[in-house]
C-alpha cells in the first residue's frame, strides 16, 4: 500500500493509475490524512442474470383497476 499526498497524486495521475490497474492499492492523503484509496475496477465475471424471482412476487388481480378517486383529482 502507497500512500500519495494529493499534490503529488495530481502530478503523476497517470502513473498512479498504471500502478493501480496492475493490483497496487494506493492511498491518496491531505496533510498526512488519508483521504481515499485508489484501486482497481474489477469488472463482474459473469454478466448479471435477469430474473430470478419468479415465485416470489405476485401481483395482485386488481392492479391495472383503475380508481375513482385518483381518476378524480386528475379530472
Amino acid at each position: 500500500m502507497k500512500v500519495v499526498n494529493v499534490q503529488e497524486a495530481k502530478t503523476h495521475l497517470s502513473r498512479l493509475i498504471d500502478s493501480a490497474a496492475e493490483g497496487e492499492e494506493i492511498i491518496l492523503g491531505k496533510h498526512g490524512k488519508p483521504l481515499v484509496r485508489l484501486s482497481s475496477f474489477k469488472s463482474p465475471s459473469e454478466p448479471r442474470r435477469l430474473g430470478g424471482r419468479e415465485g416470489e412476487i405476485r401481483i395482485g388481480s386488481d392492479f391495472d383497476d383503475e380508481d375513482p378517486r385518483i381518476n378524480a383529482l386528475f379530472g
